[in-house]
C-alpha cells in the first residue's frame, strides 16, 4: 500500500510517525517549501510536534497536493475541518479515483455543515465503502513521546478496515477495527465540544466532583444524540460478541472511540479544546482564546455545527446549547453555566 497524507499539523505529523516507524514510506502534502527544507535538514516537522524525529529518506515530502494523491493508493485527510473544503475543492472532480480514503478530520466541515464522507460524496463521487475514519483515543503529543495510545480504524468494509490494521500497529500503537462510520464521526465532533465545556469549568474554577457530574452527563447527551441519529452503537453496558476475525467483542458506546475519547479529551491537559474553553471560563474573548492558541480548537466551529444539526435531529442536548451560546452568542460564561449547573443530574 503506498500511503499518501493531506496535512501537516500535529495530528498529520503524528500520523506519519506512526506510518513511518512502522517501515512505510508516504508521500506527504505541506503547504510551505519553506518548512519542507527545514524539515529535510532538521529531521523533524519544524512547526509541530518537534520531539518526533523521522527518517526523510521514508518521506517524499511536496507543496503538490495533486501530485500527493497521484502517486498513493491510500490518502489520509489530515487538514482541519475549517480548510478542509478550501484546498479539497481545488482538485479535480476524478482525482480520488479508484483510491481508499482515510479522514482523520475531527469535524463537521463548517462551511457546509457536513461530515467529510458527505461532502467528498457530493463533490468527488467517494462512495462509503471507500471511506474511512481514522480516531482516537489518541494524542498527537503522546504519540510524538510514544507513549501508548489506541487506534480506531471505522469503514463498512470490514475486511478492508481490519487489514488498515496492520500498518499503523505499532510497539506504541494499538489498533482496533469499528464498521460503526457515521456514529465515530458525530462522537469525535460532540467530544470536542464537551472538552470546551470541561475546560470552560476548569476556568470558572469549579472543582473535579463538579467536572465528573459534567463529563459524566456529557456522556449521555452524547449517547442520546447518537442514539436519535440512528446510531446502533449507542448503548452503554451492552457488548455483543462479535464474528469478526479475530472474535472480538462489538464495541458499544462505552468503547475507547465514544467514552474514553470523549474521557482524554475532557481531561488531558494535551487537549487544544480543553485548553481553548479553559481561556473562555477564565474571561478571555473568543478571538483573544484563538490568537492565543496558534491551533485550531474543533470544538469551537462544532459548536455551531451540531446545533444546526441538531435542529433536525432535534434531541435534548442543553450542555452543548450552552456552549455554542457561549461562543456564539456571547452568553456570559458564569451564567451559562449556572445554567447547566440546574440540569445536571
Amino acid at each position: 500500500m503506498k500511503f499518501g497524507i493531506l496535512g501537516s499539523g500535529s495530528w498529520g505529523t503524528a500520523i506519519a510517525k506512526i506510518l513511518t516507524d512502522n517501515g512505510n514510506k508516504i508521500q506527504w502534502w505541506n503547504r510551505s517549501e519553506k518548512a519542507i527544507e527545514q524539515f529535510k535538514q532538521k529531521k523533524h516537522n519544524p512547526q509541530y510536534l518537534t520531539t518526533a524525529r523521522f527518517d526523510v529518506n521514508k518521506l517524499q515530502l511536496t507543496t503538490n497536493a495533486q501530485d500527493v494523491i497521484k502517486h498513493s493508493d491510500i490518502i489520509i485527510i489530515a487538514i482541519p475541518s475549517a480548510y478542509a473544503s478550501e484546498v479539497l475543492l481545488a482538485m479535480p472532480k476524478n482525482i480520488f479515483e479508484n483510491k481508499k480514503i482515510i479522514s482523520a478530520v475531527k469535524g463537521i466541515l463548517p462551511n457546509e455543515n457536513i461530515l467529510l464522507n458527505q461532502f467528498l460524496l457530493q463533490n468527488f463521487n467517494v462512495k462509503l465503502e471507500n471511506y474511512f475514519a481514522l480516531l482516537g483515543p489518541c494524542h498527537a503529543e503522546e504519540v510524538a513521546a510514544e507513549k501508548l495510545s489506541y487506534l480506531t480504524f471505522a469503514g463498512i468494509d470490514e475486511a478492508f478496515t481490519e487489514n488498515m490494521l496492520q500498518y499503523f500497529k505499532t510497539d506504541y500503537i494499538n489498533t482496533i477495527a469499528n464498521k460503526d462510520i457515521i456514529g465515530v464521526q458525530y462522537a469525535a465532533v460532540l467530544k470536542n465540544i464537551y472538552a470546551v465545556a470541561a475546560g470552560m469549568a476548569h476556568g470558572l474554577n469549579y472543582g473535579d466532583n463538579f467536572l465528573s457530574v459534567l463529563i459524566a452527563n456529557s456522556a449521555d447527551e452524547m449517547a442520546g444524540f447518537l442514539r436519535k441519529a440512528g446510531i446502533v452503537n449507542a448503548e452503554v453496558g451492552y457488548m455483543e460478541h462479535g464474528i469478526n476475525a479475530n472474535n472480538k467483542l462489538h464495541a458499544n458506546y462505552a468503547a475507547s472511540v465514544y467514552l474514553g475519547d470523549l474521557l482524554v479529551t475532557c481531561y488531558s491537559l494535551h487537549s487544544r479544546n480543553r485548553s481553548f474553553g479553559n481561556m473562555i471560563g477564565k474571561g478571555y474573548s473568543v478571538a483573544n482564546a484563538q490568537l492565543e492558541m496558534c491551533m485550531v480548537a474543533e470544538g469551537y466551529n462544532a459548536a455551531k455545527c451540531m446545533f444546526l444539526i441538531n435542529q433536525t435531529i432535534q434531541t435534548d442536548m442543553p450542555i452543548a446549547k450552552t456552549v455554542y451560546n457561549i461562543l456564539w452568542n456571547s452568553m456570559n460564561v458564569k451564567n451559562g453555566f449556572k445554567e447547566i449547573e440546574k440540569g445536571l443530574v
